[in-house]
Protein backbone atom coordinates (compact mmCIF):
# COMPACT_ATOMS: atom_id res chain seq x y z
CA UNK A 1 0.00 0.00 0.00
CA UNK A 2 1.38 3.34 -1.08
CA UNK A 3 1.11 5.61 1.94
CA UNK A 4 2.31 8.85 0.37
CA UNK A 5 -0.89 9.73 -1.59
CA UNK A 6 -2.99 8.94 1.48
CA UNK A 7 -0.80 11.12 3.69
CA UNK A 8 -0.96 14.01 1.23
CA UNK A 9 -4.77 13.87 1.23
CA UNK A 10 -4.82 13.96 5.05
CA UNK A 11 -4.21 17.60 6.02
CA UNK A 12 -3.21 16.76 9.59
CA UNK A 13 -0.70 14.12 8.49
CA UNK A 14 0.71 16.42 5.81
CA UNK A 15 1.13 19.26 8.31
CA UNK A 16 2.92 16.92 10.76
CA UNK A 17 5.19 15.61 8.00
CA UNK A 18 6.12 19.16 7.00
CA UNK A 19 6.89 20.11 10.61
CA UNK A 20 9.06 17.02 11.14
CA UNK A 21 10.84 17.53 7.81
CA UNK A 22 11.59 21.17 8.62
CA UNK A 23 12.96 20.26 12.05
CA UNK A 24 15.19 17.54 10.60
CA UNK A 25 16.49 19.90 7.91
CA UNK A 26 17.20 22.58 10.52
CA UNK A 27 19.11 20.02 12.57
CA UNK A 28 21.19 18.91 9.60
CA UNK A 29 21.97 22.50 8.60
CA UNK A 30 22.52 23.73 12.17
CA UNK A 31 26.28 24.41 11.73
CA UNK A 32 25.50 26.60 8.71
CA UNK A 33 22.41 28.50 9.85
CA UNK A 34 23.02 28.90 13.59
CA UNK A 35 23.98 32.56 14.16
CA UNK A 36 26.45 31.77 17.00
CA UNK A 37 28.51 28.98 18.47
CA UNK A 38 26.05 27.25 20.83
CA UNK A 39 28.68 26.66 23.51
CA UNK A 40 30.53 29.97 23.37
CA UNK A 41 30.14 31.92 26.61
CA UNK A 42 29.49 35.68 26.55
CA UNK A 43 29.01 36.58 30.19
CA UNK A 44 28.26 40.19 29.28
CA UNK A 45 25.12 38.93 27.45
CA UNK A 46 23.81 37.01 30.46
CA UNK A 47 20.00 36.77 30.26
CA UNK A 48 19.95 39.17 27.33
CA UNK A 49 16.44 39.65 26.00
CA UNK A 50 15.05 39.16 22.53
CA UNK A 51 16.75 41.49 20.06
CA UNK A 52 17.76 41.80 16.41
CA UNK A 53 21.09 40.13 17.27
CA UNK A 54 19.79 37.41 19.58
CA UNK A 55 16.37 36.51 18.23
CA UNK A 56 15.42 34.38 21.24
CA UNK A 57 17.72 35.98 23.80
CA UNK A 58 20.62 34.44 25.75
CA UNK A 59 20.88 32.03 28.68
CA UNK A 60 22.65 32.29 32.05
CA UNK A 61 26.06 32.08 30.38
CA UNK A 62 25.29 34.48 27.56
CA UNK A 63 24.92 31.69 24.99
CA UNK A 64 22.51 32.30 22.12
CA UNK A 65 19.30 30.35 22.74
CA UNK A 66 18.35 30.07 19.06
CA UNK A 67 21.72 28.52 18.24
CA UNK A 68 21.38 26.05 21.12
CA UNK A 69 17.85 25.13 20.00
CA UNK A 70 19.08 24.41 16.47
CA UNK A 71 21.99 22.27 17.68
CA UNK A 72 19.69 20.67 20.25
CA UNK A 73 17.76 19.02 17.43
CA UNK A 74 20.73 16.74 16.91
CA UNK A 75 20.87 15.58 20.52
CA UNK A 76 17.12 15.39 21.10
CA UNK A 77 15.51 14.37 17.80
CA UNK A 78 18.32 12.67 15.90
CA UNK A 79 19.36 10.49 18.86
CA UNK A 80 15.72 9.56 19.41
CA UNK A 81 15.42 8.48 15.78
CA UNK A 82 18.64 6.47 16.09
CA UNK A 83 17.28 4.80 19.22
CA UNK A 84 14.04 3.89 17.43
CA UNK A 85 15.87 2.48 14.39
CA UNK A 86 18.05 0.20 16.52
CA UNK A 87 15.06 -0.86 18.64
CA UNK A 88 12.97 -1.66 15.56
CA UNK A 89 15.75 -3.69 13.93
CA UNK A 90 16.40 -5.78 17.05
CA UNK A 91 12.75 -6.21 18.03
CA UNK A 92 11.56 -6.99 14.50
CA UNK A 93 14.31 -9.53 13.86
CA UNK A 94 13.61 -11.38 17.10
CA UNK A 95 9.84 -11.18 16.56
CA UNK A 96 10.07 -12.50 13.00
CA UNK A 97 12.27 -15.43 14.01
CA UNK A 98 10.15 -16.23 17.05
CA UNK A 99 6.81 -16.04 15.23
CA UNK A 100 7.94 -18.03 12.21
CA UNK A 101 9.85 -20.90 13.84
CA UNK A 102 7.76 -21.22 17.03
CA UNK A 103 8.69 -24.21 19.26
CA UNK A 104 11.12 -24.01 22.15
CA UNK A 105 12.93 -21.00 20.72
CA UNK A 106 9.66 -19.08 20.67
CA UNK A 107 8.88 -20.11 24.25
CA UNK A 108 12.27 -18.95 25.52
CA UNK A 109 12.04 -15.60 23.71
CA UNK A 110 8.49 -14.95 24.89
CA UNK A 111 9.31 -15.75 28.51
CA UNK A 112 12.23 -13.31 28.30
CA UNK A 113 9.86 -10.70 26.84
CA UNK A 114 7.41 -11.36 29.68
CA UNK A 115 10.17 -10.71 32.20
CA UNK A 116 11.20 -7.48 30.47
CA UNK A 117 7.62 -6.24 30.16
CA UNK A 118 6.76 -7.03 33.77
CA UNK A 119 8.77 -4.05 35.02
CA UNK A 120 7.63 -0.42 34.63
CA UNK A 121 9.56 1.07 31.72
CA UNK A 122 10.62 4.25 33.52
CA UNK A 123 11.90 2.31 36.52
CA UNK A 124 13.86 0.00 34.22
CA UNK A 125 15.42 2.95 32.38
CA UNK A 126 16.48 4.63 35.62
CA UNK A 127 17.89 1.35 36.93
CA UNK A 128 19.89 0.68 33.77
CA UNK A 129 21.26 4.23 33.60
CA UNK A 130 22.07 3.99 37.32
CA UNK A 131 24.09 0.81 36.74
CA UNK A 132 25.82 1.88 33.52
CA UNK A 133 26.43 5.49 34.54
CA UNK A 134 25.42 8.95 33.39
CA UNK A 135 25.60 9.73 29.68
CA UNK A 136 23.53 9.83 26.52
CA UNK A 137 25.00 6.54 25.27
CA UNK A 138 23.68 4.73 28.33
CA UNK A 139 20.30 6.45 27.96
CA UNK A 140 20.05 5.11 24.41
CA UNK A 141 21.01 1.61 25.57
CA UNK A 142 18.42 1.77 28.36
CA UNK A 143 15.63 2.79 25.97
CA UNK A 144 16.54 -0.02 23.57
CA UNK A 145 16.67 -2.64 26.34
CA UNK A 146 13.28 -1.53 27.67
CA UNK A 147 11.47 -1.35 24.32
CA UNK A 148 12.76 -4.24 22.19
CA UNK A 149 10.62 -6.84 23.99
CA UNK A 150 7.42 -4.94 23.25
CA UNK A 151 8.24 -4.78 19.54
CA UNK A 152 9.20 -8.45 19.47
CA UNK A 153 5.87 -9.47 20.94
CA UNK A 154 3.86 -7.23 18.61
CA UNK A 155 5.71 -8.41 15.49
CA UNK A 156 5.44 -12.05 16.59
CA UNK A 157 1.66 -11.72 16.83
CA UNK A 158 1.49 -10.27 13.31
CA UNK A 159 3.77 -12.99 11.93
CA UNK A 160 1.61 -15.73 13.43
CA UNK A 161 -1.49 -14.12 11.90
CA UNK A 162 0.03 -13.86 8.41
CA UNK A 163 1.72 -17.27 8.58
CA UNK A 164 -1.68 -18.92 8.05
CA UNK A 165 -2.23 -17.16 4.72
CA UNK A 166 -2.44 -19.40 1.67
CA UNK A 167 0.45 -17.82 -0.22
CA UNK A 168 2.81 -18.43 2.72
CA UNK A 169 1.58 -22.03 3.14
CA UNK A 170 2.15 -22.52 -0.60
CA UNK A 171 5.69 -21.10 -0.32
CA UNK A 172 6.42 -23.57 2.44
CA UNK A 173 4.94 -26.42 0.43
CA UNK A 174 7.20 -25.80 -2.56
CA UNK A 175 10.24 -25.68 -0.29
CA UNK A 176 10.99 -21.95 -0.21
CA UNK A 177 13.68 -21.23 2.41
CA UNK A 178 12.56 -19.48 5.63
CA UNK A 179 14.75 -16.46 4.92
CA UNK A 180 12.97 -15.95 1.58
CA UNK A 181 9.51 -16.24 3.14
CA UNK A 182 10.37 -13.84 5.97
CA UNK A 183 11.99 -11.28 3.68
CA UNK A 184 9.48 -11.35 0.78
CA UNK A 185 6.18 -12.27 2.44
CA UNK A 186 6.15 -11.62 6.18
CA UNK A 187 8.27 -8.47 6.45
CA UNK A 188 6.26 -6.44 3.88
CA UNK A 189 3.02 -7.34 5.71
CA UNK A 190 4.23 -6.25 9.15
CA UNK A 191 6.04 -3.16 7.85
CA UNK A 192 2.92 -0.98 7.95
CA UNK A 193 2.31 -1.87 11.60
CA UNK A 194 5.97 -1.16 12.36
CA UNK A 195 5.73 2.30 10.82
CA UNK A 196 2.72 3.21 12.97
CA UNK A 197 4.25 1.86 16.19
CA UNK A 198 7.61 3.50 15.55
CA UNK A 199 6.05 6.89 14.77
CA UNK A 200 4.01 6.84 17.97
CA UNK A 201 6.98 5.72 20.07
CA UNK A 202 9.39 8.32 18.71
CA UNK A 203 7.63 10.99 20.76
CA UNK A 204 7.95 8.74 23.82
CA UNK A 205 11.71 8.39 23.28
CA UNK A 206 12.11 12.16 22.80
CA UNK A 207 10.37 12.74 26.12
CA UNK A 208 12.56 10.12 27.80
CA UNK A 209 15.81 11.60 26.55
CA UNK A 210 14.70 15.12 27.47
CA UNK A 211 13.46 14.03 30.91
CA UNK A 212 16.67 12.17 31.76
CA UNK A 213 18.74 15.14 30.59
CA UNK A 214 16.53 17.39 32.71
CA UNK A 215 17.39 15.42 35.88
CA UNK A 216 21.08 15.19 34.96
CA UNK A 217 21.28 11.58 33.75
CA UNK A 218 21.29 12.14 30.00
CA UNK A 219 23.12 14.67 27.84
CA UNK A 220 25.72 16.53 29.85
CA UNK A 221 26.70 20.22 29.69
CA UNK A 222 27.79 22.05 27.65
CA UNK A 223 26.14 20.02 24.86
CA UNK A 224 22.97 21.69 23.59
CA UNK A 225 19.90 19.54 24.30
CA UNK A 226 16.34 20.69 24.90
CA UNK A 227 15.82 18.84 28.18
CA UNK A 228 19.15 20.09 29.48
CA UNK A 229 18.20 23.63 28.48
CA UNK A 230 15.03 23.30 30.56
CA UNK A 231 17.08 22.03 33.48
CA UNK A 232 19.48 24.97 33.29
CA UNK A 233 16.57 27.43 33.16
CA UNK A 234 14.44 25.96 35.97
CA UNK A 235 16.26 27.87 38.71
CA UNK A 236 15.35 31.22 37.16
CA UNK A 237 11.93 30.35 35.81
CA UNK A 238 10.31 33.10 37.91
CA UNK A 239 12.79 35.86 37.10
CA UNK A 240 13.37 34.82 33.46
CA UNK A 241 10.46 32.62 32.35
CA UNK A 242 11.32 32.91 28.66
CA UNK A 243 14.39 30.76 29.29
CA UNK A 244 12.08 27.74 29.63
CA UNK A 245 9.46 28.71 27.06
CA UNK A 246 11.42 28.11 23.86
CA UNK A 247 12.89 24.63 24.60
CA UNK A 248 9.55 23.63 26.13
CA UNK A 249 7.67 24.65 22.99
CA UNK A 250 10.22 22.82 20.83
CA UNK A 251 9.68 19.55 22.73
CA UNK A 252 5.90 20.02 22.67
CA UNK A 253 5.76 20.67 18.92
CA UNK A 254 7.99 17.74 17.94
CA UNK A 255 6.32 15.20 20.23
CA UNK A 256 2.85 16.35 19.15
CA UNK A 257 3.83 16.11 15.47
CA UNK A 258 5.07 12.52 15.83
CA UNK A 259 2.05 11.45 17.90
CA UNK A 260 -0.48 13.01 15.54
CA UNK A 261 1.31 11.55 12.53
CA UNK A 262 1.18 8.12 14.16
CA UNK A 263 -2.56 8.51 14.77
CA UNK A 264 -3.12 9.50 11.15
CA UNK A 265 -1.09 6.53 9.90
CA UNK A 266 -3.09 4.19 12.11
CA UNK A 267 -6.37 5.55 10.71
CA UNK A 268 -5.12 5.29 7.13
CA UNK A 269 -3.85 1.72 7.52
CA UNK A 270 -6.83 0.55 9.57
CA UNK A 271 -9.94 2.35 8.22
CA UNK A 272 -12.23 -0.32 9.71
CA UNK A 273 -10.89 0.43 13.19
CA UNK A 274 -11.59 4.12 12.61
CA UNK A 275 -15.22 3.39 11.75
CA UNK A 276 -15.77 1.30 14.87
CA UNK A 277 -14.55 4.07 17.18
Amino acid sequence: MNLLPQLIKNKTALCCLIIIAIIIILGVLAPYIAPFDPNKIHIMHKYAGISAVHWLGCDHLGRDILSRLLYGIRATVFLSLLTMIITIVIGSLIGLISGYHRGKLDECIMRLCDIMLSFPSQVMILAIVGMLGVGIENVIIANIVVKWAWYSRMIRSSVIKYSRKNYILFSRAIGAPPAFIIRHHLLPNVMSELVVLATLDTGWVILNISALSFIGLGVQAPTAEWGLMLSEAKNVMVQHPMQMVFPGIAILVVVAAFNMLGDCLRDILDPKGQKHE
